[in-house]
């Protein structure tokens, strides 16, 4: 499998790849992602160059989002004065589940952000979402606290803000990497 820069041209498979995600976490019981994504943030991200995605031949395998900034208001000034790269939107197509994808995907993010220089992958999760919880827990994330007020809308309730983090490091991912 090969990892790829999302390109514009693939906003409307995300979009698209998200739903079917959504769809199964709301037949689990979740809540999470159960609004649209605004297809223009996504655009603005992906041009950034923090969207990548995983390649099964010409099937998108499974898609995460690696970059050096993060949302306002989850992170202390101290904690941020590490340096520091945030996963966030990490899917896997369901035709990929169960094959540990997003675990090789979450070491393949680690494994960029040390050679970027950072020292912790982060990530905020769900914070309803215990099952989610659990598995970053197994995947040698360390639970930091939980950010429950000052959400995107009128500062109301923080809808994922179960913050976690482990230490960066190289790991033999496997996954051909096209991100040059």
């Amino acid at each position: 499998m090969k990892i790829t820069f999302a390109s514009p041209d693939d906003v409307a498979k995300l979009l698209t790849f998200r739903e079917e995600a959504a769809a199964w976490l709301t037949r689990l019981g979740s809540d999470q992602w159960q609004r649209p994504y605004p297809a223009d943030r996504l655009l603005a991200t992906i041009e950034s160059g923090s969207v990548f995605m995983v390649m099964d031949g010409n099937v998108t395998a499974a898609t995460i989002t690696l970059a050096p900034d993060v949302e306002e208001g989850l992170w202390t000034e101290r904690e941020l004065s590490d340096p520091s790269n945030f996963v966030t939107k990490l899917t896997v197509a369901r035709t990929h589940a169960g094959q540990n994808l997003g675990g090789r995907l979450l070491d393949w993010a680690g494994d960029r952000a040390y050679r970027n220089g950072a020292k912790w992958l982060r990530l905020d999760a769900w914070t309803t979402n215990r099952a989610l919880q659990r598995y970053y827990l197994r995947q040698g994330f360390e639970h930091v606290r939980t950010v429950r007020e000052g959400g995107a809308v009128n500062g109301g309730p923080r809808v994922s803000g179960w913050l976690a983090q482990r230490p960066t490091a190289l790991a033999d991912h496997g996954f051909e990497e096209d991100t040059a």
